[in-house]
Order: C-alpha cells, then sequence, then structure tokens
C-alpha cells in the first residue's frame, strides 16, 4: 500500500520523496489504526491524510476551525484534480446544497467542515449514508484546555467519532506540549495509539531578535532588503497597526491592515489581496493568520513581544513553508512585558499561573545569548543536540572589526546642522544620496554644499550610521517625527577633536547577504532571477484567470528550479519539484514557451546533466508501470516491454492502465499491435464499449456473446481509453 501512497506522493503531488514521519503515518492510516501527529507547520501534515483519502475507497472527512484553511486546500486539491470540496457558511444556499448533492452521489474524497458544521443534525444524517473511512481532526490542540487555543466546540467531536465506528481518526496538530498530547489521547480515547512527533525545529527559519530603538525605522530598514518579498507583520493593538500600516504605505509599500476593528468584508478582502500576492504585506493583530497556507510567506515580524511561546511558533510557522529560507524577527524591548502583564493580572487562579508561565518562558527565549534554537525546541519537550544551528541571530553574531567612520559622521552631522535638524535620517541620506525627490528640490536642498557628497555609501549605510551615531549619544532623535539633533559631543567631532569608531552591524535588524549565502541552497542562491521573474508573472496572470491563489499553480521552489535547471521540454520538466502529471498538462506549454524563449535570447542551454540525475532519481522511487508507461511511450512495443520484464502481455496492459490512470497520456497505436482480433471484430468491440462503461468487461463479453476473449478485451479497453484520453 506504501508504494500506491509514493505513486501519488510522486505523480499527482510532484513530490520526489516524503517528508520524515510521512510515510509512517500513511501507514499507521492505511492500516486503519488512529494516529496523533505533531509535526510543525509547513512539516507537511496535509498529505497524511490527503494520500490516504485517494487511496481509500470511501470518504475523508476534514474537521478544521478555519473557513480560510478549507478554502484555501480545496483550491490547491482541485488543481490536483482531486474531488474536495467544503460545508461552511461562506457557500451560498445554492453552492451549499450543490455539494451536499455531490457528497450523496459519492463524487467527493475530501469533504472540510467546521466542528459546528459537523455537528448539526442534518450533517450527521447526510453522513449517515455515507462510508467515511478516515476522519480528521485538523487544529487537534483545541480540544484541550491546556492549549493556547481551546473550543469547546472541539469537545463534541467525540460524540460524532461514534457515527463512524469503522473510520480510522487522525489527529493533527502543529503546537503541543507533552500535557497537551497526553489530554487529546485522553479526550479522543486513543489508548494505545501511536503518537508521531516530528522535530519542533523548523531548519529554513531564520530566528532572531533585535533590540527595539526606533521600531518604524528599524522595520523600514528591514523590509529595505527584502523588495518584493511576501510578509506579515504582528502588533500588539489595533492602533499600533494603522499607525503602521499608513507609515509603510507612505513610504510606499505594498501592505494592508488586518485587525478585529475592521469589518469582516474589509478583513476577508486584504487577507484575500495578500493570498492572491496581490499586496506583498499585512501588518496584523495576531488574529490573522490562523489557516493561511500560503508557501512563499519569506518573513515574519513581530514589532511587538508575542505574549507566549507557543504563539509566537505559531505565528513564525506561517513563514517558509515551501522550505526555503525565511527570516523571523522580533523587535524586542522589556517594557513590552508591561502590556502582556496587564491582560494576564485580568486572569485568576490556575489560568493566571499558566500564563505567568507561559510569559516567563517566552523572556527566557528573548534575552539568551546561547543558540535560540535551545529554549524554543525546550518548550515543547525536544532537546537541541547542536551547539550551534546557524540559523539564528546569536549563532550567526560575529566580533566585526570596529572601524574608523569619523569622516562619514562628519558629513552625516555637517547635514543634519545645514537642514537644521528638522529631518530624519531617511531625508539626510536622500541628500548626501544626490537624490532628485521633490521633497529635497522644493526645500532647496541641492543647493546645499552636503548634497551629494556621500554617494559612496548606499542609503541604507547612512541610516545605520545615524543609527549608531544616537547609540554612541553624538546624535538625538526626536519621538515624534524622528528628527535628528547633534549633541555637545558631535561638536566635537565637526571641529576634528574627536574621532568616532563603530561596526555598522546589521544583525539587529538586517540579516548581512553573506549570513544568507551560508543558510540557503545552492538553488536559492543561483537561480536566475530574471527569468524567475517573467515565470512568477505568468503565474500570476493563470492564477488570476482561475482565481486561484498563485501558489495553487506552482510553489515559488518550483519556479526557482525552473530559472535553475531551465529545462526546454516536457520530459525534462517532470523531475522539478512540484510538477507532477496533473500539473504538467495543464501548464507546461505555457512555463515551457517562457523557458525556450528566454534560453534562445540570452544564449543560455539547459543544464541536462543535472536534469537527468534529477530524472534518474525520481525513476529510482518510481513505480514500475511509471517505468513501463515512459519506455512505450518511448516506442517500445507490448511485446518488447512483456520479454524485458519477464512477464505475460496481459501483466503489461494492466500496468499501462494504471499509468493512464495515473493522467499520464499513452501512443494509442502501439496498443492495437497487440491484438490479434481482425479489424471487423476490433470496430465491433468499440462501438459496445461506447455503450457499455468500459470498466464493465463482463458485460462487453457478454454482449459480443462470449466470442472474444478477456486477454483480447482488456488490450481493447486499454485502446479505447488511450482514444479517449488523447481526443
Amino acid at each position: 500500500m506504501i508504494k500506491e501512497a509514493k505513486n501519488k506522493l510522486n505523480n499527482v503531488f510532484g513530490f520526489e520523496d516524503f517528508r520524515p514521519l510521512q510515510e509512517d503515518i500513511i501507514q499507521q492510516v492505511m492500516d486503519k489504526k488512529d494516529a496523533l501527529v505533531i509535526m510543525p507547520t509547513g512539516g507537511g501534515k496535509s498529505l497524511c491524510y490527503q494520500i490516504p483519502a485517494l487511496l481509500f475507497d470511501g470518504l475523508t472527512i476534514v474537521v478544521s476551525p478555519l473557513i480560510s484553511l478549507m478554502k484555501d486546500q480545496v483550491e490547491q486539491l482541485l488543481q490536483y484534480d482531486i474531488p474536495a470540496i467544503y460545508l461552511n457558511s461562506t457557500l451560498t444556499p445554492k453552492e451549499y446544497e450543490e455539494n451536499v448533492q455531490k457528497v450523496k452521489n459519492g463524487e467527493v474524497k475530501l469533504l472540510y467542515m467546521a466542528p459546528e458544521t459537523l455537528m448539526m443534525d442534518k450533517t450527521r444524517e447526510l453522513l449517515s449514508n455515507q462510508h467515511v473511512d478516515l476522519f480528521t481532526i485538523d487544529e487537534a490542540h483545541c480540544i484541550s484546555e491546556w492549549g493556547h487555543d481551546f473550543r469547546p466546540d472541539y469537545r463534541e467531536l467525540t460524540k460524532v467519532r461514534k457515527d463512524f465506528p469503522e473510520a480510522t481518526c487522525l489527529a493533527l496538530t502543529a503546537t503541543a506540549t507533552p500535557r497537551v498530547r497526553e489530554d487529546i489521547k485522553d479526550i479522543l480515547k486513543f489508548g494505545d495509539s501511536d503518537t508521531f512527533l516530528a522535530s519542533f525545529d523548523r531548519k529554513n527559519l531564520f530566528l532572531g531578535v533585535a533590540e527595539k530603538d526606533d521600531p518604524l525605522e528599524q522595520t523600514l530598514d528591514f523590509l529595505y532588503t527584502r523588495k518584493k518579498q511576501s510578509g506579515i507583520i504582528y502588533c500588539f493593538s489595533r492602533k499600533q497597526v494603522e499607525e503602521l500600516y499608513v507609515e509603510l504605505k507612505k513610504e510606499g509599500h505594498s501592505v494592508k491592515p488586518y485587525h478585529a476593528g475592521l469589518s469582516k468584508n474589509v478583513r476577508n478582502r486584504n487577507q484575500e489581496a495578500f493570498i492572491r500576492d496581490n499586496i506583498q504585506i499585512i501588518v496584523a493583530t495576531i488574529a490573522f493568520g490562523m489557516g493561511i497556507d500560503k508557501p512563499n510567506v519569506r518573513f515574519v515580524m513581530h514589532y511587538d513581544l508575542p505574549k507566549n511561546i507557543e504563539s509566537y511558533y505559531q505565528q513564525i510557522g506561517r513563514a517558509g513553508r515551501d522550505g526555503l529560507r525565511a527570516d523571523c524577527m522580533v523587535l524586542y524591548d522589556r517594557s513590552d512585558k508591561q502590556k502582556i502583564q496587564y491582560f494576564i493580572n485580568q486572569k485568576e487562579g490556575r489560568e493566571k499561573e499558566v500564563a505567568e508561565k507561559h510569559l516567563k518562558e517566552m523572556l527566557k527565549f528573548m534575552e539568551t545569548d546561547k543558540c535560540r534554537r535551545k529554549p524554543l525546541l525546550g518548550y515543547f519537550g525536544e532537546t537541541y543536540e547542536k551547539d550551534e544551528c546557524n540559523m539564528c541571530d546569536n549563532c550567526l553574531s560575529v566580533d566585526a572589526e570596529v572601524e574608523d567612520l569619523t569622516v562619514q559622521s562628519q558629513k552625516l552631522l555637517s547635514c543634519i546642522v545645514r537642514t537644521d535638524e528638522e529631518f530624519d535620517a531617511y531625508y539626510i541620506a536622500d541628500i548626501l544620496r544626490g537624490s532628485t525627490k521633490e521633497k529635497v528640490l522644493e526645500n532647496g536642498h541641492d543647493e546645499l554644499p552636503t548634497y551629494n557628497i556621500g554617494n559612496e555609501w548606499a542609503k541604507e549605510q547612512w541610516i545605520l550610521l545615524a543609527r549608531m551615531l544616537v547609540k554612541q549619544g553624538y546624535l538625538e532623535r526626536k519621538e515624534q517625527h524622528g528628527a535628528l539633533s547633534i549633541t555637545d559631543q558631535a561638536r566635537a567631532v565637526l571641529d576634528g577633536k574627536e574621532n568616532v569608531f563603530g561596526v555598522l552591524d546589521r544583525k539587529d535588524t538586517v540579516v548581512g547577504d553573506n549570513a544568507i549565502e551560508r543558510t540557503t541552497s545552492e538553488v536559492e542562491n543561483n537561480y536566475d532571477k530574471d527569468l524567475f521573474e517573467q515565470l512568477r508573472n505568468k503565474r500570476k496572470e493563470l492564477a488570476d484567470q482561475q482565481s486561484v491563489p498563485p501558489y495553487a499553480i506552482f510553489p515559488d521552489t518550483t519556479l526557482m528550479e525552473m530559472s535553475y535547471y531551465f529545462p526546454q521540454s516536457k520530459d525534462n520538466l517532470v523531475p522539478i519539484y512540484g510538477v507532477g502529471s496533473v500539473k504538467l498538462k495543464k501548464y507546461a506549454t505555457d512555463f515551457l514557451a517562457i523557458i525556450n524563449k528566454y534560453c534562445r535570447d540570452h544564449d543560455i542551454e539547459e543544464k541536462t546533466d543535472l536534469i537527468e540525475k534529477k530524472k534518474e532519481k525520481l525513476e529510482e522511487s518510481g513505480e514500475k508501470f511509471e517505468r513501463i508507461g515512459r519506455a512505450y511511450n518511448d516506442g517500445k512495443s507490448i511485446d518488447h516491454l512483456a520479454e524485458q520484464y519477464g512477464v505475460k502481455n496481459v501483466t503489461i496492459i494492466n500496468h499501462l492502465k494504471t499509468y493512464l490512470k495515473e493522467g499520464n497520456e499513452l501512443r494509442p497505436e502501439g496498443i492495437v499491435e497487440a491484438s490479434s482480433l481482425s479489424t471487423r471484430k476490433r470496430q465491433e468491440v468499440l462501438e459496445i464499449m461506447n455503450e457499455v462503461p468500459t470498466h464493465m468487461l463482463r458485460k462487453v463479453y457478454t454482449e459480443l456473446d462470449k466470442s472474444v476473449g478477456y486477454n483480447e478485451l482488456r488490450v481493447m479497453q486499454l485502446y479505447y481509453m488511450a482514444q479517449q484520453n488523447d481526443s
């Protein structure tokens, strides 16, 4: 059975290998045994029930508390031609009834719904007539009062389980402490069922904490090196969300706000814009993100201290779900603790005690000078064995050489004085770099002696110098507008009586390019960014045409591999990550046209040797029917293949039938060569197959008065199916 699961992984979803524990979990489910799965966000939980759903004959029910997640999952599954639907309040009465009818007709493999919908009498009645093979509970920590997101409705699921006594129950969550795990198993009465505990370490997430100095400027610095990247910025309050949104908008960022003070329609609209890549950044309270399965979120920033480790872990889990590097940064000021403490003080008894403990663990994580993965994973009961992860600020921090920055400091201080100490670091940097921005010209600051005397540095470097001078006491910053003014200490620098030494440390808000090089893959570092951008535009165009998120077409990982390997044929597109047989058929023409033109225009050759190695790896892990199908399409006859594999022709026919059913094409002319029937008799068989469903060979046999044997009928059945597929 696990071989069939591997086949679905390769051919339907386009992935080469299972991630850790996926294979074991799927085997457990296929053996009809219950399981509790604790796997980090982005670890591949969904495939643990989606693949069994395709292999089981009956229905798979997926319980989720999040409408956005249901919609997202169903949209992605439909891209793979997998029959999935949801039942929730977003559907019109007509759509709801249509989906109910699909369930009644047995046309659905996966049915998503909230616990409240499942508990309704009409839903339970609908499902009472269905054969349910798998009952999946997503976000299972909601069952436990010890979890950070307890929902009473989830407790009711134990009653519904009794409606499907033969169904396997699979409970999944990304965040569960040892106590919560035991609670889930106890409530669901899992008994001795296995618990599958994946590592909580998301290796592709860079974890950083910066001392909060000037949060707006630090945020702008952070975004400066992440142009066109998708990300989430979390704020503590609605007011802060709105203020930061306005400032980022003013700076030209593609951004929308999200908080409970906005109407439901506006929230949904902004969330949808983010998912569809119509905007790059969401500034949000913690209410945002549950159920967001957008794989290309490249950063998560916390403008304020998260309230506990579980919330923090869940929120950073929205980054880097595609497995590519993503940056997670917290701006931390110990005074932020007071905001959280205020709400804790409103609680009583056990609830207050738990919240106090959570806050203490959060502060421990913030203030450690060791590898950040040690306290983070330790919270979930996991020991991080390495001394360094090389993917957090503490592990990558180095004692940089102190530089003499006197000359640049004099330029900066002089420019501040000549503009009457009324402007912030960004504006001063514009003057020093000779900007022709309207504001600079209107103020006549292009006439200053300091205009364009600093173009040897990037704008970002001048801003970092200004921050360093504030820290060292040479500058003061006005709170409201960030305007810089010089101190008496600075006058000594301007007079040439004092030198300035320091390090332009980008560690606090920006991860340096060298650090990114050290912590990313060969493909991430060396893909062709111009080609990637063209492919990204085509993906967006196709997604908009179908009203689906761009990542439902292909994730960024796929586009990066296309822009690295430069595949120029359908055959060479097959081993690219995320390109299964269904998507190959749907999108190969569009994407290959762009790749081929780009390679012609820039005289680039495809990396044939590397593609061949990927193919070999895929073929090694592939099923026999795939190898036979490809060999047949390459021109080998059925007789030849039967001889090669030492089997009868009928076995090869069965393998080719499986290959065809998996969404591949077969050349019809080679099949008919394997038939010994006359042309007239073949035509007679095909006419009957036109009237009778092709899988009902017994009926075809009877209609032909038993004049054609089953082996011949199987050949003609395959021929008929290949023709239908080809038309």
